[in-house]
């Protein structure tokens, strides 16, 4: 009988993982089933850019896993019984041998009234369309109309800039919990607010948002913000389906893995991407990134090609390098970190970091979208009969 693999999510994570398994594992005695609630691989950093109006093109995961050998399932995952080594699904039962839980992450409303009824967000295709319609009938208003962004991490920051600057007739504010560019360097920030000033975003720093309603926001501190859209991206929060699992997870439910991606508390199962809790080189837990995806992707592919192939785990590196940011279509920041998650004195902006983003973007779509380039002679075989050490490894 053939090795299960199921892999949940076809996210960046999901599908690098799914499709260098197909590229390192013989088909003769692994199979490979990608479980996706949505057809198409969702290019979530360019979504910002999709909802202020730019044409991007949905890539059919069909075509992406056409030729590999993987079976693509679309149904959305309703629930995970590691006992029984079962997926359930809108569309049916599914077993498995060994699981890859990549189902990523969605909105965090952090517990503030409104957000799912009132605010648009950027975490998905349907709603970044959603937020462009709405972003289309503002800028038809004769006076233009104002546009609130909740939230001063990295999306947020994208967010404002590419509305600023792909739909000028609006009024763009970001609201900042506490100082715009916190993370950054102090070059760094200043390049940020000149970036503000210079596309007209209105910045408003140590603000927090009590509530958000059909026409606007309440802060804290009583005041009140009109608006004809509001766009929250005030964090990113995973899918409570591990917890329920009884997998053991962090208090916000990201699956706590060991070095190699496995599950601490169900050693076949293995998580990555914005669903792992994994510990960086530097003893810090990875934030929620692209690049955290690649690197927890790239550690779980490597452990579970060994323990089922009977080789050693190859250590690949786990850490995040940094944050590139885009201001729009021509400006950028690359601010790269130290060991200590700090940011480096030194950072790159303008075009030339614009066009590093453009090209991380590129070439993560251009991996995705190959995934068994260079595919092998000859791939992997599993052991005919695995010893009993080997054997416990991989149940």
């Amino acid at each position: 009988m053939k090795h299960r693999v199921v892999v949940l999510g076809a996210g960046y994570a999901g599908a690098y993982v799914a499709g260098n398994l197909a590229r390192r594992l013989s088909p003769a005695d692994t199979e490979i089933t990608v479980v996706n609630a949505e057809p198409d691989f969702v290019e979530r950093l360019r979504l910002h850019q999709l909802a202020a109006g730019r044409q991007i093109e949905a890539h059919k995961l069909a075509d992406v896993f056409a030729g590999t050998g993987i079976r693509l399932r679309l149904a959305r995952v309703t629930a995970v019984d590691p006992e029984r080594q079962i997926v359930h699904t809108d569309a049916g039962e599914l077993g498995y041998d060994t699981l890859v839980y990549a189902l990523g992450s969605g909105v965090a409303d952090r517990g503030v009234p409104g957000v799912a009824e009132h605010a648009f967000h950027v975490t998905a295709r349907p709603a970044a369309l959603r937020l462009r319609e709405r972003l289309d009938g503002l800028v038809r208003q004769a006076e233009g109309g104002r546009v609130l962004v909740v939230g001063d991490g990295l999306t947020g920051i994208e967010t404002a800039t590419e509305f600023a600057e792909s739909r000028p007739g609006l009024s763009v504010t970001l609201i900042a919990h506490g100082r715009l560019g916190a993370r950054l360097s102090a070059g760094a920030r200043g390049h940020l607010r000149r970036a503000c000033d210079r596309l007209g975003v209105t910045v408003l720093e140590h603000a927090s948002v009590e509530a958000v309603e059909a026409s606007g926001v309440l802060c804290a501190d009583g005041t009140v913000l009109a608006a004809g859209a509001t766009v929250w991206t005030a964090g990113f929060a995973v899918s409570p389906i591990a917890a329920a699992a009884g997998l053991e997870v962090t208090g916000n439910g990201q699956i706590i893995v060991d070095d190699t991606m496995r599950s601490v508390s169900h050693p076949n199962v293995y998580a990555a991407g914005d669903s792992a809790h994994a510990t960086g080189d530097n003893g810090r837990p990875l934030p929620m990134s692209c690049a955290s995806a690649g690197s927890t992707g790239r550690r779980a592919t490597d452990a579970i090609v060994a323990r089922l192939t009977g080789r050693d785990i190859a250590k690949s590196k786990l850490h995040h390098p940094g944050n590139h940011i885009s201001l729009g279509r021509r400006d950028g920041i690359l601010q790269l970190v130290d060991d200590e998650a700090q940011p480096k004195p030194k950072y790159v902006g303008g075009r030339k970091a614009a066009r590093i983003k453009s090209g991380i973007l590129q070439i993560s779509l251009w991996g995705i979208s190959h995934p068994t380039f260079g595919l092998p002679k000859r791939r992997h075989r599993l052991p005919a009969a695995p010893d009993a050490s080997a054997e416990q490894a991989l149940t």
